[in-house]
């Protein structure tokens, strides 16, 4: 049975933040809210809950475009290359916030991930989701949940999102209704930073 918990964002309660961790260990599949729109997520070093992400979105797993999410600044550096001051500067202004960054990964990325010279870092403005990645004490692997529907792009409702997800994974939040605009792509694995796609983040950070 796929659990349904409500989560404010203002007090993340630590019993239920313990709740979703425990999930996570366990190689479950969760929707969590973040600052942009809800995101199925699992934990970084569960070899077997990223497969189950991968299939759900009907990719292979070496091909998936997954975000990390980290708590904070200092989680990347496990990830990533040494970046250039410039960088770390603007990732300075940016996050937490609505922004996903591709940085050049490093060689202590999972090994499913290793093929990938690139990875998307995410650190969300939202205390429910920073709570959870600092409790379970690595990244959680994520990716946006798209709707079907023609009008939203994005489901918003927990209680929809809910509805429809129920049988696939293990465990949804209900951190409050859910923006429908996904973050601003930033590439700066290069020598420029390049937008690549203009989301609910503002351009006015570069």
């Amino acid at each position: 049975m796929t659990e349904f918990i409500k989560i404010y964002e203002d007090n993340p309660n630590e019993a239920a933040i313990k709740k979703v961790v425990a999930v996570l260990r366990n190689g479950g599949l969760v929707i969590y809210p973040t600052d942009t729109v809800y995101g199925l997520g699992c934990d970084i070093t569960n070899t077997k809950a990223l497969e189950r992400i991968a299939k759900i979105k009907g990719i292979k797993l070496e091909k998936a475009n997954f975000s990390f999410v980290c708590s904070d600044l200092s989680n990347i550096s496990d990830y990533v290359k040494q970046i250039d001051t410039a960088t770390f500067k603007l990732l300075k202004r940016a996050l937490p916030g609505p922004y996903t960054f591709i940085l050049p990964g490093n060689n202590d990325l999972p090994k499913e991930f290793r093929k990938k010279k690139t990875v998307g870092i995410r650190v969300p403005d939202n205390a429910i989701a920073i709570e959870i990645v600092k409790m379970l004490g690595n990244p959680i692997v994520s990716t946006s949940i798209h709707d079907e529907d023609e009008v939203l792009e994005y489901s918003t409702d927990p209680e929809l999102i809910f509805e429809k997800w129920q049988n696939k994974i293990d465990l949804v939040i209900d951190g409050g209704y859910g923006d429908n605009i996904p973050s601003t792509i930033i590439d700066v694995s290069g020598y420029e930073p390049v937008v690549v796609r203009e989301g609910k983040g503002s351009l006015d950070i570069l």
